[in-house]
């Protein structure tokens, strides 16, 4: 069985903004190794999506609803929902998460 992945707005926001960094304080190379290496920790979700942990952050407040698999120092943080996984937010993982994630999905 093969699941639909999806990038929301925001997930693709954070790509951009991903890139941009990395491309303007090291090279468009390396930016383009990281987007490649993120675009395919997310096509292994179509054929994997149960693989992933649920976030520490949202599990100390009882939410099992996404769960996040990482291509270091990145987490990709997702849902499923039927055969379609959505992924919310792509952000560093040395980032204040607690934050990033209420703010992005809680809507706190």
């Amino acid at each position: 069985m093969r699941y639909d992945v999806r990038l929301t707005a925001g997930a693709e926001r954070d790509l951009e903004s991903i890139y941009d960094y990395i491309a303007e304080f090291d090279s468009s190379a390396s930016a383009n190794h990281v987007l490649d290496k993120l675009l395919k920790t997310a096509d292994i979700l179509a054929t994997f999506p149960e693989r992933g942990a649920y976030p520490r952050e949202l599990q100390a407040l009882g939410i099992r609803e996404f769960s996040q698999v990482f291509f270091k120092p990145y987490r990709l943080i997702y849902r499923i929902i039927g055969q379609q996984v959505f992924i919310v937010l792509i952000a560093d993982g040395r980032r204040d998460m607690q934050a990033l994630l209420a703010r992005r999905l809680l809507g706190e």
